[in-house]
Order: structure tokens, then C-alpha cells, then sequence
């Protein structure tokens, strides 16, 4: 969301920036290493996961291209092809945001911004019934 053509603020700089997005980041993996369903997805050493997805939310929410500059366009769906991610695993994934959100304190209706603009990705990713 380019603020001078909108007249509003990117959801990134609506939620804080990135001190907002690194607590998200570590309030939300362990969650996900710790979810039976979407947790043996993941490696052990997640850091590098983190990494990149600090990065990837920081432009999916309107603030720099990090992640493209540092790797390209995103290809997620093609990025999570090689794992079954099925329409629970999606849900599952999601729910450990709503947590991460809710645990760092964002304001609700940010929080409902952040999920509904998580939801079509988290979906368009499923690729196992």
C-alpha cells in the first residue's frame, strides 16, 4: 500500500514495523513447533524459517521488499509444494498466528486485518486433501 496514492497507512507501519513483526515472528513458531499437526513440517533449527519469514511478512504487510531483494519473488505456493499442507494444516497455521497476535498484544482489529490478509495465502497453499 503506497500511503501517498491511498491516503492510509500499510498494514506493516499499522502494526508497528518490524519490532512488531520479529515479536510476532517469535511469538508464533514456537506455537507452530509445538502444534502436532503443522510442527514436523518444520526443521529443527527453525531459525533460518524465522529469518525469512520476518522478512517475507514485512513486505506481504506493505513495508520494504526485503524478502524479494534478498531472494527474488516470493513463489510461496511453489516454496510449499514439496510439503502435504492440507485445508487443517492451513487452519492449523493459522491458528497459531491468531495466538501470536493475541499474545503480543496487537489491537483486534488489527489482528483481524492481519489474519484476513494471511487467510488466501494460507489456503491458495493447500495442496493435499
Amino acid at each position: 500500500m503506497n500511503r501517498e496514492h491511498s491516503g492510509t497507512i500499510s498494514l506493516y507501519e499499522a502494526i508497528g514495523g518490524a519490532e512488531t513483526i520479529s515479536r510476532l515472528v517469535q511469538a508464533f513458531y514456537p506455537k507452530v513447533q509445538a502444534d502436532p499437526s503443522i510442527g514436523p513440517l518444520f526443521p529443527e533449527d527453525i531459525t533460518p524459517v524465522m529469518e525469512k519469514q520476518a522478512l517475507f511478512l514485512t513486505q506481504f504487510f506493505g513495508g520494504p521488499s526485503l524478502y524479494s531483494d534478498k531472494f527474488g519473488h516470493p513463489m510461496m505456493r511453489a516454496r510449499h509444494l514439496p510439503f502435504p499442507i492440507t485445508p487443517e494444516r492451513a487452519d492449523a497455521w493459522l491458528g497459531c498466528m491468531k495466538r501470536a497476535l493475541e499474545e503480543i498484544g496487537i489491537e483486534p482489529h488489527l489482528q483481524t486485518a492481519v489474519l484476513e490478509r494471511l487467510k488466501a495465502p494460507a489456503y491458495h497453499f493447500v495442496n493435499t486433501p
